[in-house]
């Protein structure tokens, strides 16, 4: 009987140890994209634009968050360097490297799963 509580002890501790409420949350957000017309010039983290990099802009996550973003079996790994976007119903506003690693910029739009890996 003792061995029997143990091993259902044991069981509860490892399900609390590896619950999927650890694990971060995916949220399906519509994702837009900015690019050469901002090239070079600050965000509001203070760092200068670069399409070409993997870096993202959200209203209120930290300066330096990383974002995954996957679309589909396609995913990205983003910093958060910028604030925006500021159109109703868009969560994030991809630099134009990362948004072309989901899709093409021609979709102008995408609806990606976000997920926080690590805040600052």
């Amino acid at each position: 009987m003792k061995t029997l509580a143990i091993t259902a002890g044991l069981a509860a501790l490892a399900a609390s140890l590896f619950s999927t409420s650890e694990r971060p949350a995916a949220k399906e957000v519509v994702a837009s994209w900015y690019g050469e017309k901002y090239r070079g010039r600050p965000t509001a983290s203070g760092r200068l634009f670069n399409p070409d990099e993997m870096t993202a802009a959200h209203r209120t996550l930290p300066f330096g968050t990383k974002v995954r973003c996957q679309l589909g079996p396609k995913f990205v790994v983003v910093t958060i360097t910028d604030r925006g976007p500021f159109i109703k119903g868009r969560t994030l506003d991809l630099s134009k490297a990362a948004f072309e690693k989901l899709a093409s910029c021609e979709a102008g739009l995408l609806k990606i799963k976000m997920t926080v890996l690590k805040t600052k």
